[in-house]
């Protein structure tokens, strides 16, 4: 069975190994890069089926970088990942071309289906979801 092929961004070594832990099962990750230049780099070396790309990156951040691809290959699928809930931050994410915009503590939930609706040229974006309460008995 052949697995859609991903190239993960990703700064911090720990978020890399979760990021790449939650999505093998579903995509075969054939690179991770640590910062926006080497993702330009392998991006247009390897050509994955989708990029899951951090925005906050030395270098190039996410945004920038993934506008450098998407100025070389239009048809490039790129989702982007945030500690950052911000919807300026993912109005301009999405406004370069990205098709999704994932907050990293939901990335658990709403990673993959991101990821998935990219490939089909489906837009995806996290909505802030507020804690759960602890209601106490009186």
């Amino acid at each position: 069975m052949h697995l859609p092929t991903l190239l993960l961004a990703e700064d911090h070594a720990e978020t890399a190994e979760l990021l790449c832990e939650l999505l093998l099962p579903e995509f075969d990750v054939i690179a991770q890069v640590h910062d926006g230049i080497a993702l330009v780099a392998a991006a247009g070396k390897l050509s994955p089926d989708v990029i899951v790309s951090d925005i906050s990156m030395p270098g190039l951040d996410g945004i920038a970088a993934a506008a450098a691809i998407l100025r070389t290959n239009a048809a490039a699928r790129i989702v982007l990942v945030t500690v950052h809930a911000d919807p300026l931050l993912a109005e301009r994410g999405m406004a370069v071309g990205a098709m999704g915009y994932v907050l990293k503590r939901q990335a658990g939930d709403d990673l993959i289906p991101a990821v998935l609706s990219a490939l089909r040229g489906e837009h995806y974006v996290s909505r802030p979801r507020l804690p759960k309460t602890v209601h106490r008995k009186p």
